[in-house]
């Protein structure tokens, strides 16, 4: 088993690339109304633009994944971060609409190859009664990221151009790029009682035992309607702000950033320590906490969108946003709780796949397309009110699915290609 000296130093280096990823992928989303202008183009084709790397994020993860279950892990971690800090960069010298699309595209390649092994390392690295509360610092860098990328966008878009927005965001990851050549590396299933061998078998076989898994499956189920929600809103809640509130736009973004640095963070935390004394007490605990963290959100997420005192819907957002973030680090801890080690990073990116090509990868062109037929950008964003209960109720009744998957604990994977 790793030191835990070695495991946190570890935990901390992924946590920090964790922050550059999300400042990366909504620096757009903090100034979306001056690339729109810039570029003359719709609410639904800044959708697609804000869409367009999580699609290829969500196609290229199976991949990496699957690489992940078999070579080093931390070449994928360096090599992903030094390509979608190259693609940020190269977003800002984008010459037209068509260009921008394919820079944002590549930063999904490059954050492909990192966010598909980060949850099995950390996995390898501390026993699965500690997994929630890690994950939760892990994914603390998620709202603190995002709500960095917002506040960057729109303010150092507003004051210097949106071009110098992207140069500001990509730079800091070229050199934690390199540095991540020298990760320490953990042995698969190091913090596991039972024992897998160090590589996983086919995809294909892979793929079967991870459709035949119930709990896995109904995580997946949950967890994408809270991503359908969360990137929605991400995506969106600024714009409306600085539309239908008529707030300024530098404003809007940097109050949602603050609000999400705060609410998120917290919300986060209070997720994976809760999941994690539930999972004592009982095992399906992961998914209650993130379930009834979603169902608590989703009025407040009401609220957020229907309320005109800004006293009101701010206070509004920051419970939504503070409840909507309960469910990533119990999520991710449940996950890599129902699958042996050596198939972690393919479970995990055949997830993100799942979660982000029904999720929100859809959902900002959903919620723009909504808006331009009604021409109010406030009733679209009902839909991801709607995710956010649905994806409560899933949750909350697969319980005692999750609970009888892991008792007994599970059993390693036997590995039928080293019979070969």
């Amino acid at each position: 088993m790793p030191s835990m000296r070695r495991a946190h130093l570890t935990l901390g280096i992924l946590t920090f690339v964790n922050l550059l990823n999300y400042l990366d992928r909504y620096v757009l989303s903090g100034m979306l109304p001056l690339v729109q202008d810039h570029f003359g183009r719709t609410d639904a084709e800044m959708g697609i633009l804000t869409s367009s790397f999580l699609v290829v994020y969500s196609i290229v993860s199976p991949f990496t994944g699957y690489l992940g279950d078999r070579i080093p892990r931390k070449h994928l971690v360096a090599g992903g971060v030094l390509l979608w800090s190259a693609a940020t960069i190269y977003s800002g010298l984008a010459r037209s609409f068509g260009e921008l699309l394919v820079a944002r595209s590549l930063i999904g390649i490059g954050e492909a190859g990192y966010a598909a092994v980060a949850p099995g390392l950390i996995s390898d690295l501390y026993p699965q009664e500690r997994r929630g509360r890690m994950m939760a610092l892990f994914y603390a860098a998620l709202p603190v990221g995002s709500a960095l990328g917002f506040t960057l966008g729109g303010a150092v878009g507003t004051a210097l151009g949106w071009q110098n927005a992207f140069f500001v965001a990509g730079a800091p990851g070229v050199l934690v790029g390199l540095a991540a050549f020298l990760l320490p590396e953990p042995r698969r299933g190091a913090t596991d009682e039972a024992a897998a061998p160090e590589k996983g078998p086919g995809l294909g076989e892979m793929l079967v035992r991870l459709v035949r898994n119930p709990a896995y499956v109904l995580n997946s189920a949950g967890y994408t309607a809270a991503t359908f929600a969360m990137g929605g809103l991400a995506a969106w809640w600024p714009t409306f702000l600085y539309r239908e509130r008529g707030l300024p736009l530098d404003r809007a973004g940097y109050v949602f950033g603050a609000l999400l640095v705060l609410a998120g963070f917290a919300g986060t935390l209070a997720g994976g320590f809760l999941g994690d004394r539930l999972h004592v007490k009982n095992r399906g605990g992961h998914f209650l906490a993130a379930g009834w963290g979603l169902l608590v959100a989703a009025p407040f997420a009401l609220l957020g969108i229907l309320l005109e005192s800004p006293w009101a819907y701010w206070s509004a957002v920051f419970v939504c946003l503070f409840f909507l973030m309960f469910n990533t680090a119990p999520l991710n801890a449940a996950l890599c709780n129902v699958v042996p080690a050596n198939m972690r990073s393919t479970a995990v990116a055949v997830n993100v796949l799942v979660i982000h090509m029904l999720g929100d990868a859809i959902s900002p062109f959903l919620i723009g397309a909504v808006s331009d037929a009604t021409g109010t950008l406030g009733g679209a964003l009902l839909l991801a009110a709607s995710a956010i209960v649905l994806g409560g109720l899933i949750l909350v009744l697969s319980a005692p699915v999750l609970r009888r998957a892991l008792t007994p604990a599970d059993a390693a994977l036997p590995a039928r290609a080293e019979a070969r």
